[in-house]
């Protein structure tokens, strides 16, 4: 039984770290950071498979494309996207993920928390994302204002959209999966 519980635990996790890659590459180039969809399956990760699995799942995400594969925005791929200005993003998923998860089991998985664990995860990334942006292009003449202005600005809003859609999502996939210490069952 925990053989099985562990293997469709793996596949929820693969799912959705296959899901974050697609939404990778559902891209808006807007500049050095672009706009895409793969911090709403990070959100969705962290609610769906928790503080352990949703961590798992982003590191596989992060793990196959520094190994190259060309999964992050706009199809880029290697450990050289991640040393450059969206780097400090892709890392920022990894404490994202887990803040999200663990605010939701310690929330009972109750809308209210989820929102405050999604806004928790899209706080941290930009918070590791901007400064490493800044850092990463300072030579080219970025200051921390302009970082914050072409790095967190626009994309508050498409998060605050994309916080909106995840809960009603996992609210409708929670009892088709079942977390571990959830609560959640689904008939054998």
């Amino acid at each position: 039984m925990i053989i099985a519980e562990q293997l469709r635990m793996t596949v929820y996790a693969s799912l959705l770290a296959a899901l974050t890659a697609a939404g990778a590459y559902l891209a808006i180039p807007i500049g050095p950071v672009p706009i895409v969809l793969q911090n709403f399956f990070v959100f969705l990760s962290g609610l769906l498979l928790g503080s352990r699995w949703g961590f798992a799942s982003v590191s596989v995400y992060i793990l196959v494309g520094a190994c190259g594969l060309p999964i992050f925005s706009i199809g880029r791929g290697g450990i050289g996207h991640i040393m450059g200005p969206t780097g400090g993003y892709l890392i920022g998923f990894l404490p994202a993920v887990y803040i999200i998860g663990l605010i939701s089991e310690k929330g009972g998985q109750r809308v209210i928390f989820d929102i405050i664990a999604m806004v928790c995860g899209a706080l941290l990334v930009y918070a590791f994302g901007v400064p490493w942006l800044y850092k990463v292009l300072a030579g080219k003449g970025m200051t921390l204002q302009k970082a914050l202005f072409v790095g967190m600005y626009p994309f508050v809003p498409g998060d605050i959209l994309k916080i909106a859609v995840a809960v009603p999502v996992a609210k409708a996939l929670r009892p088709v999966i079942r977390v571990p210490g959830s609560g959640f069952r689904i008939p054998s």
